[in-house]
């Protein structure tokens, strides 16, 4: 959730006299409804299903039954009651998202989806009931309105839910609160033009546009849509909002907008339809062999995509600033990294340029400290912070936030690839140059600076490892199953081991070895940090206890008991 703070314009040309609204079906549809007045009085038999009731918008809790018992539950905070006379300024947990998800009533619009297919009335009078609590609870305008009562995106998930409720509720108190959100939503001042609230915000007004008869504002709707879509999706398909698992929901939501227009019974515009397609070879080239999505930016490690279908390609690089690459695809098995640069941070975004996570014979080993939440706290800025990520930082320099990072160099073949970046974010310039080798499974990774300056780097280990020794320049960590990786450290162009790393879990002042394994929990985890060094090589080699680096002159060799590995460090490139 994404919050921001503005004047609330309005649009004066489309206030609608006494806030009255003319109910008009949308084109297609049928011209029967089974409305009701009040608290309304409709039967088994007169209930039917509707476009704007049943789809893929409505989440899947709390239940029907849920409600009526008089409990909601969202997110994966524990159930609360919520009684018979709703205080709709409530915040039991003190949650920014609890309370927005609690404002946009979507929860409501499952009781008028069940109602349609069960007939049952008092599901229907449930939510005649909380829906005018609401409305006459939070006036437009007024300073009696719940924190987030007018913010954009709650206004925008709501508005579905009364159009919904209008197709079996007829009373002005419900058409009056349409046209206060179709005025909201209208308002270019408030529209989240190129993000999924404002894909959001589309859909709305498109439901709303179509539902009362007003052109204009499905126009409108429709036209910000495919503008707003070239913006997320690019070219590539990939997604601009710099967390991933967010692509999961806007492919969902733009399938609801394409359905939404469908209903209206426009057509869907080419452009939406080929931006929708694009964003599944993005969704699954950022999904680990595990079936999870890689956290990066407000991703949670327990997002699990479903039903997507693959590209051939195994390594895909995004111009929006990500790298993908496996060994094959369907098995767990395979070899997985990603690779972050690109345009600095922004929306749904982290501080993790040059970051890289690493995943191998079926084990996470090099992750990132993940998604917690979106409440504001010291942890909170912590898991965006550039430490909280595999990262080298330049000692004693300031970190200046939001640095675009390039891609200056990459070289993909298929049992090796490699990949050199650059920025200043530290206001010199960094390098890291990555070497991925498959079959015997390595990562390498050098990190340079300029003469006179020095960096360290961050290696944030999966929960599940634990440090077995930590000597010569070396970390070894297995997990209980005995299963061992190494990570070494060495100078360059010297090749000699760098020693004095240090083992950080589970601090707290400052924050350091934690890894948020779910939304709203932490867990500690062990975090390798390198001590200051000019030019750094460290070698992370999955399934070994005890490989053995060498050099000769620029060439390196790991050897370990399964096989060799050799590449060229020199000049900051890795080959």
């Amino acid at each position: 959730m994404r919050r921001r703070t503005r004047a609330l314009g309005i649009l004066t040309t489309l206030l609608l006299a006494g806030g009255a609204l003319s109910l008009a079906a949308p084109a297609g549809a049928g011209t029967s409804d089974a409305r009701t007045t009040g608290a309304a009085s409709a039967t088994k038999a007169a209930a039917r299903t509707t476009a704007e009731c049943q789809g893929d918008w409505l989440p899947a809790t709390p239940t029907s039954a849920d409600i009526m018992a008089g409990q909601v539950q969202f997110l994966d905070l524990p159930p609360v009651k919520i009684g018979k006379t709703i205080d709709w300024n409530w915040s039991p947990y003190k949650n920014r998202s609890w309370d927005m998800v609690f404002s946009s009533l979507r929860w409501i619009g499952r009781l008028v989806a069940d109602y349609e297919t069960s007939g049952e009335q008092g599901l229907l009078t449930r939510a005649t009931e909380l829906t005018k609590s609401w409305v006459e609870s939070n006036p437009r305008g007024s300073s009696r309105a719940s924190k987030y009562a007018w913010d954009e995106h709650p206004i925008a998930l709501r508005a579905p839910v009364l159009v919904c409720l209008s197709r079996h509720v007829s009373a002005s108190w419900l058409t009056g609160s349409l046209a206060d959100h179709a005025v909201m939503l209208a308002n270019p001042a408030l529209y989240e033009k190129g993000h999924n609230h404002g894909l959001d915000q589309d859909i709305a007004l498109l439901r709303i546009g179509c539902r009362t008869g007003h052109k204009e504002w499905a126009d409108l709707a429709i036209r910000r849509m495919i503008g707003s879509v070239k913006l997320d999706i690019d070219a590539q398909g990939a997604l601009q909002e710099q967390a991933p698992r967010y692509g999961i929901y806007v492919h969902e939501r733009l399938k609801v907008g394409m359905d939404a227009i469908k209903d209206c019974g426009r057509a869907i515009p080419a452009e939406i339809q080929k931006r929708w397609e694009s964003l599944l070879g993005y969704i699954t080239h950022a999904t680990e062999p595990s079936g999870f999505m890689v956290p990066i930016g407000d991703g949670g490690a327990d997002v699990k995509p479903s039903g997507y279908e693959h590209p051939k390609k195994t390594v895909q690089v995004f111009r929006a600033g990500y790298v993908f690459g496996r060994t094959a695809w369907d098995k767990p098995e395979s070899a997985y990294y990603s690779i972050r640069f690109g345009p600095g941070l922004k929306f749904h975004g982290h501080e993790d340029h040059m970051g890289v996570t690493y995943y191998a014979q079926g084990r996470d080993v090099l992750v990132e400290a993940g998604f917690h939440s979106y409440e504001r706290t010291a942890y909170r800025y912590w898991t965006m912070s550039p430490e909280a990520h595999n990262v080298p930082v330049v000692a004693g320099k300031p970190f200046r936030g939001r640095t675009a990072t390039s891609l200056v160099r990459s070289s993909i073949g298929g049992d090796r690839q490699s990949y050199k970046l650059a920025d200043k974010a530290y206001g010199v310039t960094r390098t890291r140059s990555v070497l991925v080798n498959h079959g015997d499974d390595v990562m390498a990774v050098l990190d340079t600076v300029p003469a006179g300056a020095k960096a360290r780097s961050y290696w944030h280990l999966d929960p599940a490892l634990t440090p077995v020794s930590t000597s010569g320049g070396r970390v070894v960590v297995k997990d209980k199953s005995g299963w061992k990786a190494t990570v070494v450290q060495v100078a360059m162009p010297s090749c000699k081991p760098v020693s004095g790393q240090s083992v950080v879990r589970g601090r707290t002042n400052p924050y350091q070895g934690w890894i948020s394994p779910s939304y709203m929990s932490k867990v500690p985890a062990s975090v390798v940090v390198s001590p200051p060094a000019g030019s750094l090589l460290t070698i992370v080699v999955p399934d070994a206890g005890d490989p053995e680096v060498t050099c000769a002159g620029t060439r390196v060799k790991v050897t370990t008991s399964g096989g060799t590995v050799s590449f060229r460090a020199a000049s900051g490139n890795l080959s």
